[in-house]
């Protein structure tokens, strides 16, 4: 068995999604037995969800419960039956602009599919840790360092309802961590793309507009900056977090990001290099709810991992498009 295999499985929510297949591939590379949830709902095209699904269910070692993360009690029962010690909890409701016409989805999957997953890990045998997606919006809108955010940075403003549940799932993991003593890990995430990506996300969305001849819109007159992160640098820190449980049950949140911010006009430029076209660009405010600039200091993250983004923007696109193109093609 590979490294990191175990009898144990590991639960993986949100295994239909974007970062949560590429983890659970990720496992069963190293030889885990892996238990996907994912209600796999239509917030986008639910064929790429299932699409993801299906190269999971090809593996062996994966299998898999569609279940609701807010249903506490079919949580439980899947943990308690499986014998699951370990949770990689990424379902969630994503998008910031989203939040702003759905506030409901946000407290259903955030707020109370959160407390489902503490609830079930409390109650497991032998529960070893849980590492749960947070996000770089928790920080709100700052001006950013010449060493990005850390970890001990306010994040007291939230500037969306988004990141004001992703703010909230934390203070739920430290108050459970407080009273019950299992160790958990929160995962502040900063715009990660690539293959198999999430289509409300720029890259994906402005690379179908390209294609197809449409108008793309950018937000914020191009000046906002992300701190674009590849999927398989997110999936090394994930699995790096998720083998070293902090000690004393206690709760950390981690960045996981690239510590190299891209300015939204410079990632549009790699974008129509890639395509080999040039984008028609609508320039738009900024929206409700967005932020300037995103950068993380992700040295905590590198002494507990040894954790080394790989993947710059030019080559991460590069290999995105490849696969959007073969994906899509008529």
């Amino acid at each position: 068995m590979a490294v990191g295999g175990r009898a144990d499985p590991v639960l993986v929510t949100g295994a239909a999604g974007f970062i949560g297949h590429a983890v659970a591939h990720r496992l069963l590379e190293r030889g885990e037995r892996v238990i996907g949830v994912d209600i796999v709902n239509d917030y986008y095209d639910p064929a790429l969800k299932e699409a993801r699904l299906s190269m999971l269910s090809n593996r062996a070692g994966f299998t898999f419960e569609r279940a609701d993360i807010a249903d506490a009690a079919r949580i439980a029962q899947i943990v308690k039956q499986a014998g699951v010690k370990r949770i990689v909890h990424l379902a969630a409701q994503a998008g910031v602009r989203y939040s702003l016409e759905n506030p409901f989805a946000y407290q259903r999957s955030n707020l109370q599919g959160h407390l489902s997953m503490l609830e079930a890990s409390r109650h497991a045998v032998g529960f070893e840790h849980l590492v749960y997606a947070s996000s770089s919006s928790v920080y709100g809108d700052k001006p950013m360092g010449g060493e990005g955010l850390g970890e001990d940075e306010a994040a007291s403003s939230p500037a969306s309802l988004y990141a004001a549940t992703k703010r909230s799932g934390e203070l739920m993991s430290h108050s459970y961590s407080h009273l019950y003593r299992f160790p958990q890990t929160g995962l502040r995430f900063f715009t990660v793309y690539g293959p198999w990506g999430r289509p409300d996300m720029a890259i994906f969305d402005f690379t179908r507009k390209i294609l197809s001849g449409q108008p793309i819109e950018v937000y914020g007159g191009g000046r906002m900056a992300r701190d674009f992160t590849y999927i398989d640098d997110v999936v090394d820190g994930v699995i790096g977090a998720l083998y070293r449980p902090p000690g004393d049950g206690g709760h950390r949140v981690l960045n996981i990001g690239n510590s190299h911010p891209v300015g939204l006009m410079d990632m549009i430029r790699s974008l129509e290099r890639a395509l080999g076209r040039e984008a028609d660009k609508i320039m738009r405010p900024m929206q409700p709810g967005d932020v300037t600039a995103t950068f993380a200091d992700v040295s905590r993250l590198k002494a507990l991992t040894g954790y080394r983004p790989r993947v710059m923007l030019e080559e991460g696109i590069t290999r995105f498009v490849e696969w959007y193109q073969d994906f899509y093609r008529p």
